[in-house]
Parts: C-alpha cells; sequence; structure tokens
C-alpha cells in the first residue's frame, strides 16, 4: 500500500489513508537496522545508457540499489526500503548503497506525462525513510510513523513539475498521539522568524482527520474543536454517516439509513454488517467489507468510498443567471455527462476495478454558491448572514429558497448520470454530488470557493507553483508579484524573501481580486470576517442536507468564544441524524495576528486599488496567452498551479498562549 500511494501521487493523484489499529496491525515487525552508507548524485549517466527499472544486489549484509529513471523506478526504490527493515534473510544491520546516476538531471523533459524531471528531494529520501524505521525497531510501526512513511514520499514527488502535497490520513478517534502529532509543527523565534520542526515537516503534505465509529459525547465533541482552535487539525469525522450514504442503494430511505446507524452506533461494525446481509443475502462476504469500509475520504474530504478513485465536475454558479432555471439544469446536466462518461474507463489495477464493479461512483460539485445566492437575494441577503442567519419569517423564506435550488440541482445531477448509466448499461453509482473546496479553480472565473463565503470582498489570492514554472512565468510578465512558498526555508528554517534564490523550489503567485458584487449597494458595508461560526455551520448544513450525496469540503472559521456553541452544533447534528460527517475547523485571529503568506489576505478596497495598479505598472503584457506560449514550449503539459485547493492546508499552526 506505501509503494501504490507513491506510485499514485506520483501521477499527480491526491491520496488518503485509513491508518486505524486493524490495519496497521497487519504490517511486519521491524527487525533490520537500516545503514544508509551512500546516496550518489542525480543525473551522471547519459540517456542513452540509463536503466529504466530499479534493481539490487544483495551480497550478505550490503544492498546495493541502482534506482530506474521512471515513476516505477522510484517507486520500487522506496518500497525496497520498507521491505528491507522486516526481511528474515539478515540478521545484522543492513548497509545500503543507492545509485542515482540513471535518474534524470533537473530540468530534463519527461516523456509521455508532460512536465520537465525534478529529483530535488530525492536524495533526501533513503535518509529519512531508514531513520523512521530503524526507531520502530523491534516493533511494528506505529500510525504516525505510518503517517510519516507515507508523507516523506509526498515530500520527494513531483507530478507535472509540482510536488503533490494533497493527503488525507483518518486516524482512530482514540489515537492521541495522532490527534496530536502536528501540535507545534512551527515556531517563531525572538525575531519573529517562522521555523518548521524538521523532523515533522512531511506532516504538513496531509490533512488528520479523526474517526468516530460511535456517537461522541458533547466533551469529546468540545475537547476536540477545542484542539482544532490551537492546531487547525483533527477534525471529528462521523463513520456511520459516511457508510449510511455510501450504500444508499440499499438504504433507500432516511428510517432505514437511520435504523443502520442506531445499530452501528449501539451494537458495532460486525452486527450492523450482519443486519445488511438479513436485508440484503445476495450480498458477498467480500462486497459487505468493501460497503462497511466506505468512510474513506480524499484528500479534502468531499468523496467517500473504500479503494476508490472518483471523477469529478464543476459547475460555476457565479456565471449563472439565479432567474434561468433551463440554463442551470444544462449545466448540472452536462457536469453529470462529463463524469459519468468516466465511469467506462478500466483501471489497471485489480483492487481498484473490483472497487468500480461494486460501487461506481462520480461526484458534481459546484463553486461560487455564495456568489449566486447574492445575485439571487441582494443585499438583503448578505445582512441576513452577518445577523447570523437567524430564524425569522425573511431567514426562513431565504433558507426554504436555497434549499429549493440545491434540491433541484442534485436531482438534475442525478437524472443525467443515472440515464447515461442505463443507457450504456453501467451499474448506476449511489452517489453522485459532492462540494469540492474550489480554491484555485474558483479563481478562474471569481468565484467564493465552493459553499463557503468568500474571504473578503476583495483579498490577495497566492497559489502555489513550481519555481519557473511557464504559468507562473507568465504571471510575472502579466504583473503578478511573486514570492517563495512556504516549503522554501534558510538553515535556520526560516522562509526566503527572493523567489530568485537558488534555495527556492517553489513560487507563490500574488492575485489581487475582487468579488463579482463587491460594488452592489451596500454589500461593501457587510464584514464578512465576522460572519460567526454559527452562521457557517447552518450554511454548510444546508448543502450537506439538500444537495450533496458524498461530503460537503468544508472549513468553517471561529473565534475562541464560539468553540462552545459550535461543539454543540457539531453533536446535535450528529446526535439528530441530521448528516454531519466532516468538516475542518480552523482559527480566526483578530487585532491583525496572522501568519506568513495565507493563501487569502483580505485586503480593503483602497489596498485592492493600489495593488491592481501596481499590477499593471509591472505588466509587460496585455496577452496572457502570448505571455505563457513565450515560455511554454509545448513540453511542458502538466504545468499550473498544484493539485490540491484547498485554503487550509498550507496553513501554520496557531501560536500556543
Amino acid at each position: 500500500a506505501f509503494g501504490l500511494m507513491m506510485d499514485l501521487a506520483m501521477m499527480g493523484c491526491g491520496t488518503g489513508a485509513i491508518i486505524e489499529p486493524h490495519l496497521v496491525e497487519r504490517l511486519p515487525v521491524v527487525r533490520n537496522e537500516l545503514r544508509v552508507l551512500s546516496v550518489s548524485n542525480i543525473g551522471a549517466t547519459p540517456a542513452a545508457e540509463r536503466q529504466e527499472a530499479t534493481s539490487h544486489s544483495i551480497e550478505g549484509h550490503k544492498v546495493q540499489i541502482k534506482v530506474g529513471d521512471t515513476r516505477r523506478g522510484w517507486v520500487d526504490s522506496y518500497q525496497l526500503l520498507l521491505d528491507l527493515s522486516s526481511d528474515e534473510r539478515f540478521s545484522g544491520p543492513v548497509e545500503i548503497e543507492v545509485d542515482l546516476s540513471d535518474v534524470r538531471p533537473v530540468g530534463e523533459t519527461l516523456k509521455g506525462f508532460g512536465g520537465m524531471a525534478n529529483p530535488v528531494k530525492l536524495k533526501d529520501l533513503y535518509g529519512r525513510v531508514a531513520q523512521i524505521l530503524n526507531n520502530a525497531r523491534g516493533r511494528q510501526l506505529t500510525s504516525v510513523e505510518c503517517c510519516l512513511l507515507i508523507d516523506e514520499a509526498a515530500v520527494t514527488i513531483v507530478a507535472g513539475n509540482i510536488r503533490r502535497s494533497a493527503g488525507m490520513r483518518q486516524f482512530a478517534s482514540a489515537d492521541t498521539a495522532a490527534a496530536g502529532a502536528k501540535e507545534n509543527l512551527w515556531q517563531q523565534d525572538s525575531d519573529g522568524n517562522w521555523r518548521i520542526d524538521p523532523e515533522r515537516d512531511a506532516l504538513r503534505m496531509a490533512n488528520h482527520t479523526r474517526v468516530f465509529h460511535t456517537r461522541p459525547s458533547l466533551e469529546v465533541v468540545q475537547e476536540a474543536v477545542t484542539k482544532q482552535f490551537h492546531s487547525g487539525e483533527g477534525a471529528i469525522q462521523f463513520a456511520p454517516e459516511a457508510i449510511a450514504r455510501s450504500n444508499a442503494d440499499l438504504l433507500t430511505t432516511a428510517e432505514l439509513r437511520q435504523e443502520f446507524q442506531e445499530i452501528y452506533c449501539e451494537q458495532g461494525r460486525q452486527e450492523a454488517g450482519r443486519w445488511l446481509q438479513l436485508n440484503h443475502p445476495e450480498i458477498s462476504e467480500a462486497e459487505l467489507e468493501h460497503r462497511l469500509g466506505r468512510y474513506g475520504l480524499n484528500p479534502c474530504g468531499e468523496i467517500l468510498g473504500a479503494d476508490f478513485h472518483c471523477n469529478l465536475a464543476e459547475v460555476h454558479l457565479n456565471r449563472l443567471d439565479p432567474d434561468d432555471l433551463e440554463g442551470q439544469s444544462d449545466a448540472f446536466r452536462a457536469a453529470g455527462l462529463s463524469v459519468a462518461c468516466l465511469l467506462n474507463h478500466r483501471f489497471e489495477v485489480e483492487r481498484y476495478r473490483q472497487s468500480r464493479a461494486w460501487d461506481p461512483i462520480v461526484g458534481v460539485s459546484f463553486t461560487g454558491l455564495f456568489d449566486f445566492f447574492v445575485h439571487a437575494f441582494g443585499t438583503p441577503w448578505l445582512e441576513w448572514w452577518a445577523a447570523g442567519r437567524p430564524e425569522t419569517a425573511e431567514g426562513l423564506a431565504f433558507k426554504e429558497q436555497e434549499a429549493a435550488f440545491l434540491a433541484r440541482w442534485k436531482t438534475t445531477v442525478n437524472e443525467a448520470v443515472w440515464d447515461y448509466c442505463d443507457r450504456h448499461g453501467l451499474r448506476r453509482p449511489n452517489r453522485c454530488t459532492t462540494v469540492q473546496p474550489a480554491g484555485t479553480k474558483s479563481l478562474l472565473t471569481g468565484a467564493a470557493p465552493g459553499w463557503h463565503p468568500p474571504k473578503a470582498q476583495r483579498f490577495i489570492r497566492r497559489i502555489t507553483f513550481r519555481k519557473n514554472d511557464p504559468v507562473a512565468l507568465a504571471c510575472m510578465d502579466y504583473g503578478y508579484s511573486i514570492v517563495p512558498s512556504q516549503s522554501d526555508k534558510d538553515e535556520q528554517g526560516r522562509l526566503l524573501d527572493d523567489p530568485f534564490d537558488p534555495r527556492c523550489t517553489e513560487w507563490l503567485v500574488e492575485i489581487p481580486t475582487e468579488v463579482s458584487w463587491a460594488n452592489l449597494p451596500g454589500a461593501d458595508q457587510v464584514e464578512i470576517n465576522n460572519f460567526s461560526a454559527m452562521a457557517q455551520f447552518d450554511f454548510y448544513m444546508q448543502v450537506q442536507q439538500h444537495y450533496t450525496a458524498h461530503n460537503t469540503s468544508a472549513t468553517i472559521e471561529f473565534r475562541e468564544n464560539e468553540i462552545e456553541p459550535l461543539a454543540e452544533a457539531i453533536h446535535a447534528s450528529i446526535g439528530e441524524g441530521k448528516g454531519y460527517i466532516s468538516a475542518a475547523l480552523l482559527a480566526r485571529f483578530d487585532a491583525n495576528a496572522t501568519f506568513p503568506r495565507l493563501p487569502f489576505e483580505p485586503i480593503n478596497q483602497a489596498g485592492y486599488e493600489e495593488l491592481q495598479a501596481e499590477v499593471v505598472k509591472r505588466r509587460s503584457t496585455s496577452d496572457f496567452f502570448e505571455a505563457l506560449q513565450r515560455y511554454d514550449q509545448g513540453e511542458l503539459v502538466e504545468a499550473g498551479p498544484a493539485g490540491c485547493d484547498s485554503d487550509k492546508c498550507l496553513l501554520p499552526l496557531a501560536k500556543q498562549g
């Protein structure tokens, strides 16, 4: 599984992993100490003489590894280290020499995949993996060590020129070590410079979630919400709701879903499985196991499944007229068809072929929902939000209209997908709708991401690119400023300032942004940063209940005085079966307390106009496509922003105290 996840990530695929005890316990004991004696430099072998497959030789306690110049070559060398740690042929330390001379150097074109090679982190991988394994010698790996091994591979990987850091790690709710794995990951020195703990740096590669298989008490929920306020990690996932939604073809009514969840929570997973089989005797043991495991999440938490890949499409609601119901139906129908047709794809890996046969899934998402409703209902809807979305007569009317739009879109998607599947002899997906975070793609049309309110009427959006990425260089010519990303630090762990510093490998392109309704009368007077956590949670649950069949990717921002009411709302939603599965919670800071280089940084109208004027002043071309062609010679197919769209993945941890 470790090697497979690295392989998937190298293809540009975000990865999720469930790291619960019943799975970790299947791993072998780490027997052998690994001593990585040497790792050669990259790229010494001429292109014509390189070997593509990784090979190795063993003489006594010495192992020589020659890494092949392919994706599979990288993966096999990583997996080999894991295998050597538990290989019973060795009775003492294993001395390892790694030869990277056949791996193509930085900047050389990748054939068949687009982009250029960028193995800048590969040389560090082997020592880091050996160190983690050696710490576990004489026992099985812990959940956090499993996470680190996956994340060290993620640090190394370059998919289409960009380090692919999109990941989700799901831990057992009682796993205290995992719950605190990211605490104090970032620290500030006396000069205010930020540094990261180098031993745990790789943990930034993924979001962490705590999986609850029973209903947590209010005290437990409050403790979890408090921890998220201080660390931004440890979101509560309620697995029974996820599993119930993922078996919608069997649990066809609200009453059946509720009955299943009651049995699962009160009598356990095994009894819930027996209940399913009693009512559906045609289900095999293998399929039943798959059905009960469908609480796995993708990196941003919007898709549910087990051993799955999911095709996603997205509707930009901010570009649709709220009065044009036919146009909305056309958009959602087109999105449904675009994902349904990909169900014809055949997977190479058997586990994914079988998963698709049992559980074909698609996801139709939207972005710009907030903008859509501002255009539909005007400034009064914004003011209702600012008041906390109270259940007044006006508020209930707004909620009824919101629900009508959401339900209509969901029905359109289901009809389009199921009609296509019926006509082409494909098994119908039992869940088709979701909401992605949509942070980066939303910039294409200026949409507020997903269901979320925008960060402000005006803000700086920072997007991650590989250094010298052609899209980033085109952005520079177009006038946008560039700074080094949070990944790039000096020897003291401080963030770099010069994007052309030789130590810099990733760039942040800074784009001043204004929402489409910023200049509506009265809209500018509404302080979005003051929208309460309860208002956000209420809107999120509207989407979760009336549109989403999978899960709604959510980042709810809250202040310290909102911990208790937010915990009560989550607890009540779980207890009353309202549909909560998982949502990320992120602390809001007042008094200008902020972190460096946030993905979103609110600015006022004057600041926006000033930055926009600077963009125009720096601009050397008014034709972005012409600028892009100047740097893209047709080889950089996979160029562009990093794959993960979430606005919280890159945030450092809150300062303590």
